[in-house]
């Protein structure tokens, strides 16, 4: 097998081992990326294409089954099902040569006990998608959403934003940088071709491997979601100011906040992912203090001017991103969320100085983790919203929920690229 062949082959293989990881064991594509796993003995390369096939194959699967039905009685069972999976989106959207998709998928199938006498009926499926399969598949509709997901959503907003929502997923989604210094962003698009959205993000679509982009290794910039940098732009840090990132890993957040001159503690309980937020402040020469902890048990030694509180929650304003999460989640945590998201806004609280500043926000597209959130959180301590400006912030005054807050949806910025769902608030603390 030529150099290439092979490096194609260990790709697959390992993208291979995200769909089994993700479909068969309910795993996040995240943890699965920490681990060894699907990415062991893989180059950096191989890592990215194994990745990127994996998440192109997790916004399809709906599409790729539709075809595969086409060649046989009834589906395969999922070890088989992946393989021939990653071979129709591989031939029908990533238009790879068939001959060796065809091939490398007859060996994946022989490697695996509970497919290895499917490997026939792949190679003749297979063959059939690459000369039959495009037109099909210009006649399939946009994958929709999980039930319990679509149900929630449909309800809050209407079906026609869903259908728009979920094209935006679809699509995936292009990387975006947040630059050290602002005043830097158009420089930082100029020289990695890329724009500078409305909100200051620099966009890029054919961003490459990041470690090798021009300005990294400098620590230039971060990479970042255009939406989850609104958040502390909304805070509006002043050099000085005594602030806490509350939940603070991956540390987006407060190297924003550090890059506008605040005093930041970053606060978070997972040791591995502030090991994440260590590294990207050496490399961008910010500082912050780290806490390793469970901000619902920690005690603050101070009281601070501002603090942001990007919660944990059910990540479904990111599945333009993160396709896997459909698959990896049910729901059925949401109640849990619910009550820990409560319970942090109330603990933080705590920790902020009278007439202080409160960031609140999720990734989420649920009012349950949002607006509710905010609204039940201003009824029991006396909190006053601060108005957003959204010329400042760089956003359409549509975005502005009546009620209150930010509203985010994947849709927006469409014609470039959508963003996060997310929610934001400011609210100030009685003084």
């Amino acid at each position: 097998m030529a150099k290439s062949d092979s490096s194609a082959f260990a790709a697959r293989e390992g993208a291979l081992g995200f769909l089994s990881g993700v479909m068969e064991d309910r795993e996040q594509m995240s943890d699965l990326m920490r681990g060894i796993g699907p990415l062991s003995g893989l180059g950096p390369a191989d890592k990215a294409r194994a990745q990127r096939l994996a998440l192109s194959v997790l916004r399809n699967v709906s599409r790729a089954d539709a075809v595969i039905a086409q060649y046989v009685e009834k589906l395969p069972p999922v070890p088989a099902l992946n393989v021939l999976r990653l071979a129709v989106v591989e031939l029908l959207v990533e238009g790879e040569a068939a001959h060796g998709v065809v091939d490398s998928s007859v060996t994946l199938m022989r490697r695996n006990r509970q497919s290895r006498k499917m490997s026939g009926l792949a190679n003749a499926v297979l063959r059939k998608v690459s000369t039959e399969g495009a037109e099909f598949w210009k006649t399939l509709p946009t994958p929709t959403l999980p039930k319990w997901l679509r149900r929630r959503i449909v309800h809050i907003f209407n079906e026609e934003i869903v259908q728009s929502i979920e094209a935006a997923h679809l699509e995936g989604a292009p990387l975006d940088l947040t630059p050290k210094d602002p005043a830097h962003a158009p420089a930082i698009a100029q020289a990695l071709d890329g724009e500078v959205l409305p909100t200051g993000s620099v966009r890029l679509k054919q961003p490459g491997q990041v470690s090798e982009l021009k300005g990294f290794k400098a620590g230039d910039w971060w990479v970042q979601d255009a939406g989850a940098a609104l958040a502390v732009k909304l805070l509006a840090p002043q050099p000085g100011e005594d602030i806490l990132d509350f939940c603070a890993a991956p540390g987006g957040k407060t190297m924003q906040l550090a890059a506008a001159g605040a005093n930041v503690t970053a606060l978070d309980v997972s040791k591995k992912r502030m090991a994440t937020v260590e590294e990207n402040l050496v490399r961008t020469g910010l500082t912050a203090e780290l806490i390793i902890a469970d901000g619902l048990e920690w005690e603050a030694s101070q009281f601070y001017d501002a603090i942001l509180l990007d919660a944990p929650c059910s990540a479904t304003g990111t599945i333009r991103r993160h396709p896997d999460l459909p698959f990896a989640k049910t729901g059925k945590d949401l109640d849990e969320l619910f009550a820990l998201q409560e319970a942090m806004i109330d603990r933080a609280l705590i920790a902020l100085k009278p007439g202080g500043r409160l960031v609140y926000c999720t990734c989420s597209l649920l009012t349950e983790e949002g607006e509710r959130q905010a609204k039940t959180a201003i009824a029991r301590h006396g909190l006053s919203e601060i108005p957003p400006d959204p010329q400042s912030l760089g956003i359409d005054p549509a975005w502005l929920h009546p009620n209150g807050g930010i509203r985010l949806r994947p849709d927006y910025f469409a014609q470039c690229g959508g963003m996060d769902g997310f929610f934001m608030i400011s609210l100030r603390k009685p003084g």
